[in-house]
């Protein structure tokens, strides 16, 4: 288990969500049948205790399987390209919660604050999904609101209250409040707030266009890596830098895992769920998964 990687991973974490995770993890090892807990079952842990169950079962159409590859290798691509970016962690395009699939970063160090090439660099990853569905289907879907969401959001910031745009200066726009960074009383006049729309709209609109051009330059790229999507469902980091290296990736399909038939579940005993009985030896105050 690499502690390190865990701990970069759960960032703002409280104590209860780390026991949770640790509980799962524990549940989820014993239902794979394993003597104890690996580095991947920490991963699903984490993952179900920040943003829901993974939903295996649900079955998508075939298109919009595609979609979804497209969109979240259009953020991947991107986020293993800009050295300004946080690196991949993992990409996959298995629902979990309300999202049909999702980017992993993982920050090398904490954050108290954001620099202009970290926003830059963030701000045309999260352009990434929008831009390759559109260019893979011709069509665009409702996919990318939170992506949408989250760069408005970080454009309002730069402007209204970290002096990030050079027409509007060394100055905020908003008061103590931070809800008016979203919503701000208008203490200046209409030209000025004509001016913040058109510098939020501004950096939004670069970001765009530049990771248009990037995606453009390595589109190649980007359907290796929604086609293995496709294969795997998940790839991590070193699959997705070994992809656009051009090279094959060494490891079973989802095609193959089915073939292969399920794990044999545990054996039977003391641990095992008796009908009617108690639940399996679950610590105290750990919640069971529901299987």
């Amino acid at each position: 288990v690499n502690l390190e990687k865990v701990a970069r991973g759960t960032p703002m974490f409280s104590g209860a969500d780390l026991a949770a995770i640790i509980n799962e993890a524990a549940i989820g090892a014993t239902l794979h049948n394993k003597d104890f807990v690996e580095h991947e079952d920490l991963e699903e842990a984490r993952d179900k205790v920040k943003f829901g169950r993974a939903k295996k079962s649900r079955v998508r159409e075939a298109d919009e399987n595609k979609l979804v590859a497209f969109h979240e290798a259009g953020h991947a691509v991107l986020q293993a390209l800009l050295k300004d970016a946080d690196p991949l962690h993992k990409v996959t395009i298995i629902p979990r919660g309300a999202a049909g699939g999702a980017t992993f970063s993982l920050p090398e160090k904490d954050r108290m604050g954001y620099g202009l090439k970290w926003l830059n660099a963030t701000m045309r990853m999260i352009c990434g999904g929008r831009i390759a569905e559109k260019k893979a289907m011709d069509d665009v879907s409702s996919g990318a609101a939170q992506d949408i969401a989250q760069i408005t959001q970080l454009a309002r910031l730069m402007v209204l209250d970290w002096g990030m745009s050079d027409r509007l200066g060394f100055v905020k726009y908003t008061g103590e409040d931070s809800r008016e960074t979203f919503m701000p009383e208008r203490d200046y006049s209409g030209e000025t707030a004509k001016l913040i729309d058109e510098e939020i709209r501004r950096i939004v609109d670069e970001a765009y266009t530049d990771a248009e051009r990037l995606l453009t330059e390595n589109w190649d790229k980007v359907v290796a890596v929604a086609d293995a999507l496709l294969k795997y469902e998940t790839l991590s980091s070193d699959d997705v830098h070994a992809i656009i290296r051009g090279e094959s990736l060494n490891k079973p399909t989802v095609a193959d895992l089915l073939a292969a038939g399920p794990k044999p579940g545990p054996p039977p005993g003391p641990s095992i769920k008796p009908i009617g009985g108690a639940d399996p030896e679950i610590p105290p105050g750990a919640m069971p998964s529901p299987v």
